[in-house]
């Protein structure tokens, strides 16, 4: 793999998952192109090296040429999906949710291969059980904000989620433009 593609790998992962990487949001998609990237190769690498961290990247569908991708961190992403409102909506959707994390990653990989982008992705990436209650039952229309999701709940607390997150990217993306690569700037080595 060629120094550009490596810093490249990293400046992606960085702009599209910075607050799943920073450890303020448990799970974040990112869709890259199968013709860029080596990326079998790049998952081996990130999943050994953020091990530690509990950070995680998983394959969830694949197109002719793009593969998208769930970068996540293990423990909080387990313990969203059991949140009680949580669980019932995913319970409603058909997923097992006393299987564990990789049976639900594994179900929802299923789910967006036969149907696109379920509504129940939003409970994976972290949005607000009542925005993605809200957005099924609205059929995506009728919401008070739209920012990294459609909200339908307290817009307050969405502004700031947003603002947060955008401090994130900001971060990561001036410490890889500063030189760093994607492990040091996560301060794994």
């Amino acid at each position: 793999m060629s120094r550009e593609e490596y810093s490249s790998f990293g400046r992606k992962l960085a702009f599209h998952t910075a607050p799943t990487l920073l450890g303020i949001k448990c799970a974040s998609l990112v869709s890259l192109s199968r013709l860029e990237f080596d990326l079998g190769v790049h998952l081996r690498i990130f999943n050994r090296r953020t091990a530690g961290k509990g950070l995680k990247i998983r394959i969830m569908h694949v197109c002719d040429t793009r593969c998208v991708m769930l970068v996540y961190n293990e423990r909080k992403l387990a313990e969203r999906l059991n949140e009680k409102q949580t669980a019932a909506m995913l319970r409603d959707e058909g997923y097992d949710v006393g299987a564990g994390l990789d049976a639900m990653l594994e179900r929802l990989s299923e789910r967006m291969e036969s149907c696109g982008f379920p509504h129940e992705i939003g409970l994976f990436l972290d949005y607000p059980a009542e925005d993605v209650k809200g957005f099924i039952e609205n059929n995506g229309e009728n919401y008070k904000l739209c920012g990294c999701w459609k909200v339908y709940g307290s817009e307050d607390s969405a502004r700031r989620t947003f603002e947060n997150y955008e401090k994130c990217r900001r971060f990561l993306c001036n410490k890889l433009n500063e030189g760093c690569d994607i492990y040091s700037a996560l301060r794994i080595s």
